[in-house]
């Protein structure tokens, strides 16, 4: 429902146009440093963009209500808050009725029985991605302390591609450099084209991220049913409009030889010490649900903004009549690149929670 995890357990609550939205996150070890002024600044990088991002502009200045005294956690559930400051209701009043193609509106409707918060898309908003990030980010640094980075990146928007090949350091330092999100600054220029053709049109596109896990150690997951597959993907389907994962060669090893897609052992010496590796990670850093060593490394379908003013069919509730509705209010014509940061918030949370349940501290 609304949490989830085993050692390291997530709880989110509020709506998107409701007074708050936050997190409850339990189970990080007592002791852990966190510096809050870290978690805001990975805030900062979900806010839109100029023209490629939505006019809503929330200030998410992150609170910390209990669980963290003298910069560390104590414990007990440290509780993420953010209120929400910018909010126009008022665009949202005939959607009780007429729901959006694309969102949720129906389906929250017949499972609430009529009783869901309706007014920029409640629980099923991206403004619940911020308490995610918060969250995340927190689980990040206790990653770090372990040796783990996650880092990812726009690789394509609509039908542009960035079809270079980087290392996790690559990454990690390049990201950011352009509000695209995307490593290779041409792609990026074209990428941005896309996205501002689409808010021309009113319309909206979406694209591929990619996401690397780095440093973690072999023998991470719970098969059979939570798998570290299994596991992140749960995380990733829990953000607004992610419709597809795979990891590794993923769709495309379908199309490979036995012999092309099996990564072969190797021994590799670093620092003096020899360590089992993979001469190339088709596996995406995963054998049975089980991290190998290698870099995990996957992608997620992130779909086109479901929020557009090009006119659409829906339906009536109440008269039970086909209509034509237009969205109004202020959406991203792509969140690709907002979603860059959430991606690697829930991929930090899920292996955090599988870390400390393989038995790592």
């Amino acid at each position: 429902m609304n949490s989830i995890g085993h050692t390291l357990k997530l709880t989110l609550f509020g709506e998107s146009h409701g007074e708050i939205v936050g997190a409850l996150l339990d189970g990080v070890p007592a002791g852990t440093e966190i510096d809050i002024r870290e978690v805001q600044r990975e805030l900062d990088l979900r806010r839109p963009a100029p023209l490629i991002g939505t006019a809503r502009h929330e200030a998410d200045i992150v609170s910390a209500r209990g669980g963290i005294l003298d910069g560390r956690l104590t414990g007990t559930p440290l509780m993420l808050l953010f209120e929400n400051t910018d909010v126009r209701s008022a665009t949202y009043s005939e959607r009780g009725r007429i729901p959006r193609p694309g969102h949720a509106d129906y389906t929250s409707f017949v499972k609430y029985r009529g009783y869901a918060d309706y007014r920029g898309g409640g629980q099923f908003s991206g403004r619940m991605t911020a308490p995610l990030v918060a969250a995340g980010a927190v689980a990040r640094q206790y990653l770090r302390l372990k040796g783990i980075g996650v880092a990812a990146r726009v690789v394509s928007i609509h039908d542009v591609a960035d079809s270079g090949k980087y290392t996790f350091s690559q990454i990690e330092h390049g990201r950011f450099q352009n509000e695209v999100r995307c490593i290779d600054p041409a792609a990026a220029s074209l990428m941005r084209e896309r996205i501002l053709d689409a808010r021309r049109k009113g319309d909206s596109v979406g694209g591929v991220i990619e996401c690397v896990a780095s440093g973690v150690p072999p023998g991470i997951g719970e098969p059979f049913f939570d798998s570290i597959e299994g596991e992140i993907s749960k995380m990733m389907f829990s953000i607004p409009a992610v419709k597809g994962v795979e990891f590794g060669s993923g769709f495309r090893s379908a199309a490979l030889l036995g012999s092309e897609n099996n990564d072969p052992f190797v021994i590799e010496t670093a620092n003096g010490m020899k360590r089992v590796a993979t001469g190339t990670n088709n596996a995406g850093g995963v054998n049975g649900g089980i991290t190998n060593g290698m870099d995990v490394v996957f992608r997620v379908a992130v779909k086109p903004t479901s929020s557009i003013s090009v006119p659409q069919r829906s339906v009536d509730l109440e008269s039970m009549e086909e209509t034509a509705t237009t969205v109004k209010g202020r959406h991203d014509p792509c969140i690709v690149p907002r979603a860059v940061i959430v991606v690697e918030a829930a991929c930090s949370i899920a292996l955090t929670d599988l870390y400390l349940r393989s038995g790592f501290q």
